[in-house]
Formats: C-alpha cells, sequence, structure tokens
C-alpha cells in the first residue's frame, strides 16, 4: 500500500495487521443512539438473466484487510457452488458479482450502490469491519436493498436492511465475562485499540461487572497499529501483582508484540489468562502458536466443534481451497448466511420482491456447522456461545458453551442508554428500537 493510501486508510480509523489479523467494528466514533433508517426510494428489480440470480459479495480483496476477507469470500463461494450443485435456487443458478471494497470505507459505499443499481444483485454478502458497514448501511436502507452481514460487532444497531449472522455482544463479549468471573478471577484489566468496537465492547464490561460484583483494576488502549505495548504490560503487573484477568480487545499488530511481550514479562495463562474476542484460528498461526497456548477466545465457532455438520463444511472448506487451510467463526457466519438468504427466497416464491424476501428471512432455521439457529426479528441469529483455549497445535479445546443457541439482544441490557431497549421488525410499530414495556 502506498503512503498515501495508507494515510488514507488510517484516517479512517483502521489499522490491522496485513495477514489476517481480525480488524472489528472499526468507526471514527459510536453508532447514534438511536437507529431511523434513511428514507428509502424503490427498490431497483433484481435481474433474473435466464436460469441465473445475480447476487453480490462486497468484501476487501486488496489493501490491509484482504488476507482476512478473501477468506470469508471463499466461504461464500464454497456455498454458492454446493447450492449450484444441489439445484440452485428455485431451479435457477446463483451469479455472484465479486466486488473489491479495497479496504477503503468510501469504496465499500460506491461498490455497494454499483451492485445495487447496474448490476441488480438481489441481495450483497459483504463487510467485515464496522467502518464498511456503517459506509454501506445508508446506500442499503435509501434504496430499500438487503445485506447479510458476517462478523461478530459492538451491537448497538438494528437495521431493516441487514441480516446480521455474526455475534452481538450478549453472544460473545457477556458469556466471557461471566465465564471468567466463575472460573477466572474477578479483577480484570482491560485492554484495547483506541476505536470504537473495543472502547464499546470495554463500556458493556465495566458496567456489567459492576452489576456481578466484578471489579476493573485497570484500562488502556493503543492507536491502530501501534506496537508499543511495554507500557500497558507494566501497568497490568502494578494492577494485579499477583494475577489476574486481561480482558483484550487489541486488533491487528498491536496482538502480536502483546502476546511475545506479556510472556516474555513472566505474564503466563495460569496467573494472567487472556480472553480475546478478536483472534481465532488464522491469528493464532499467525501470531504463534508458542505465544498464545494456554490463553483463551471467546466465540461462537470453533473449527473443533463436534457435529456432522461441521465434519461436512470443513472437509469440504479443505478439498476446496486445500488441506492445511483452517476454518475460522466468521467464514461459517458467512457460509451460513448464504443459505439462510436461499431458503427467505425459496419461502418468498422469487426474488422480484425483496420486502418479501426480507419477511421471510425472518424465522428461518438452519442446522449450521456450529449449531442450530434461527433469524429473530431483530434481524440477528440466535447462537450458542463457546469459550476455547489455544492448545499444541493451534486449534481450540471447546472449555465452555452454552447447552442451547442464545437469542440476540442489539441493545444492551448493560448500557444504561440502551436498557430496556429492543427491536421488531416485524412489527411497523416497533422497528428497530423501541422501548419495552
Amino acid at each position: 500500500m502506498s503512503r498515501l493510501g495508507r494515510r488514507k486508510f488510517l484516517l479512517y480509523g483502521s489499522a490491522t495487521l496485513g495477514t489476517s489479523l481480525l480488524l472489528k467494528a472499526c468507526a471514527d466514533a459510536p453508532p447514534p443512539a438511536d437507529n431511523t433508517a434513511t428514507t428509502p426510494t424503490e427498490t431497483p428489480p433484481a435481474t433474473t438473466t435466464g436460469d441465473t440470480i445475480k447476487v453480490g459479495i462486497l468484501h476487501s480483496l486488496s489493501g490491509t484487510m484482504a488476507i482476512s476477507e478473501t477468506s470469508v469470500v471463499e466461504a461464500e463461494k464454497l456455498a454458492i457452488k454446493e447450492i449450484n450443485a444441489s439445484g440452485g435456487v428455485l431451479g435457477k443458478q446463483i451469479e455472484a458479482i465479486v466486488e473489491d471494497g479495497a479496504s477503503d470505507w468510501p469504496t465499500f459505499a460506491e461498490k455497494a450502490t454499483k451492485l445495487i443499481d447496474q448490476d441488480k444483485v438481489a441481495t450483497v454478502f459483504g463487510c467485515w469491519t464496522s467502518a464498511s458497514r456503517q459506509a454501506v448501511k445508508p446506500v442499503f436502507e435509501s434504496k430499500n436493498h438487503m445485506l447479510w452481514y458476517p462478523v461478530q460487532y459492538e451491537g448497538q444497531e438494528c437495521s431493516k436492511n441487514i441480516f446480521y449472522t455474526g455475534a452481538a455482544p450478549n453472544q460473545q463479549i457477556e458469556p466471557a465475562v461471566d465465564w471468567l468471573l466463575e472460573n477466572k478471577g474477578k479483577e480484570f484489566f482491560l485492554v484495547g485499540s483506541d476505536y470504537v468496537f473495543p472502547r464499546t465492547a470495554n463500556t458493556i464490561i465495566k458496567a456489567q461487572l459492576e452489576a456481578k460484583g466484578g471489579k476493573v483494576v485497570g484500562e488502556d488502549y493503543l492507536p491502530l497499529g501501534n506496537t508499543e505495548v511495554t507500557p500497558i504490560i507494566a501497568k497490568i503487573k502494578a494492577a494485579l501483582p499477583n494475577g489476574g484477568v486481561i480482558f483484550n480487545s487489541l486488533n491487528g499488530d498491536s496482538n502480536v508484540a502483546f502476546f511475545k511481550q506479556i510472556q516474555a514479562a513472566g505474564l503466563t495463562p495460569e496467573k494472567y489468562p487472556v480472553m480475546s474476542v478478536s483472534i481465532a484460528e488464522e491469528e493464532v498461526k499467525q501470531i504463534g502458536v508458542e505465544y498464545l497456548k494456554g490463553h483463551y477466545a471467546a466465540w461462537n465457532y470453533f473449527q473443533t466443534v463436534e457435529s456432522p455438520e461441521n465434519r461436512k463444511f470443513v472437509d469440504a472448506f479443505k478439498a476446496e481451497y486445500g488441506p492445511e487451510r483452517v476454518v475460522n467463526d466468521p467464514m461459517e457466519a458467512a457460509y451460513i448466511m448464504v443459505y439462510l438468504w436461499k431458503q427467505a427466497v425459496e419461502q418468498a416464491g422469487g426474488i422480484d420482491d425483496i420486502e418479501k424476501v426480507r419477511m421471510a428471512a425472518v424465522g428461518q432455521e438452519l442446522q449450521a456447522p456450529h449449531g442450530a439457529i434461527k433469524m429473530f426479528p431483530n434481524h440477528h441469529i440466535s447462537k450458542t456461545v463457546r469459550i476455547g483455549q489455544v492448545r499444541d497445535d493451534g486449534l481450540f479445546d471447546i472449555v465452555y458453551a452454552t447447552d442451547k443457541p442464545v437469542d440476540p439482544i442489539p441493545w444492551n441490557q448493560y448500557v444504561a442508554e440502551t436498557k430496556g431497549y429492543s427491536c421488531d421488525w416485524t412489527d411497523p410499530a416497533k422497528g428497530g428500537k423501541f422501548k419495552m414495556s
């Protein structure tokens, strides 16, 4: 990336390791408290050309996010290939129009507009960071179109035009805190990158700890891309001289320096367990298992999930892309959202009426690789919550899992400003944000 391009990228509040280190929920400011959609125009009709249905795939295939998002594109293409091989959707083959968001948020908005207006796709599968999602959100809302978004995020959003198949905070962050309180201690040091996802996550964690008798002994942030972690490690040792929990929402190359240096400083997982919410199988490979072994991550899916559906998914992905490849939570969420859309189209009886497809999507169920899921009226899915511990081979031993899927709650119930609010797009009187009685 050129210096100018890099500067432009950082200007939009995002930096990450030029490998597959994850950058979640990046934006300069939290989303607005209310969730009023842009006034929609008439939806451009989707194109059915002969025996095909066009869909859009919109992820970063170049720039800083390319390696992370390329694997998600691969998962989406795998689902499309499988669906086409089994007869397609209503007897028609899916034709994917792939666009490159180029790790640049205005480009995402431009490409979303092209896919809707010029290519006339039936839907779009796309985005990774919250910055890219927030850039395209007004496009989909103003054109009354449909985006499927596969990555866990900070919540505090509920759009009529977006279906979210990643975790809301109550399906990842909050259960991780509960597990840590029960199993690892009540004193927490919060470490994060300095942008919306970590700050929003830590706002939730602080409110949750206050409600449940835990204690935040320290909180610190690194600018995106910063690797000067020595001062933070010194603060952790001072605040937790006898050990304690480190809750990690660092992103990008900061994680490489952080895990190497906490090990060098003698902060072992036995006394200083780190719980991460942005590190999965691919990141372990990049950072080095020797630095992460024994630490924890919270997700809904791990490659080590034992189920016939997961064995089929893992085998199919490796057969398509190589036996050395690993799969992770965002890839699984991307894979299943294509199937959920297919089911909604089939129930609606076609793609001509996007509103009908949108309504049909609510209530769709699927036995996914990670477990049973259902699409809720708030356009988020129920998900099993899991906590994994890094093992010798870089995969995760699952040390905790909920016994049933957890219903999604996009408006956080620990944060005072959103406590008591919910979302229901099946009821015009409720919509994206309403006060529960």
